[in-house]
């Protein structure tokens, strides 16, 4: 199988509720984002998928991200924004339009990540 990734970033507020430490006031990241696709076999011209329509993709929702408070975000109303479950949001909406997506990968600063797979791809 091949594996493309396309990255993006964005900054935003947010806070987590319930936990005890800094993270429950509410404080600011850049996000890093990778998405990952798979393909099985390449098309007629030798590509598995075209970086540019993840990439549209991707920017599109980043855009509707950058410069939030993810809290007031609907999906994160009633969750926390934690880089997991940005993960699962950022994954459940780009797999509506590009159903091979394998992984979202979410860096909350340079050294912290999570990644979100589903059992099933």
């Amino acid at each position: 199988m091949f594996e493309l990734s396309v990255e993006g970033h964005f900054s935003a507020a947010h806070q987590v509720k319930g936990y005890i430490g800094d993270c429950a006031d509410i404080h600011g990241h850049t996000y890093k984002v990778k998405v990952t696709v798979g393909a099985g076999r390449l098309d007629k011209i030798g590509m598995a998928v075209d970086f540019r329509s993840v990439k549209k993709q991707l920017d599109e929702l980043l855009k509707e991200l950058d410069h939030k408070n993810l809290n007031s975000i609907p999906f994160f109303e009633e969750r926390n924004a934690t880089a997991e479950y940005i993960a699962k949001y950022l994954f459940d909406r780009i797999k509506e339009n590009i159903s091979s997506i394998v992984a979202v990968t979410v860096w909350e600063g340079p050294n912290y990540s999570v990644t979100y797979s589903p059992d099933e791809v």
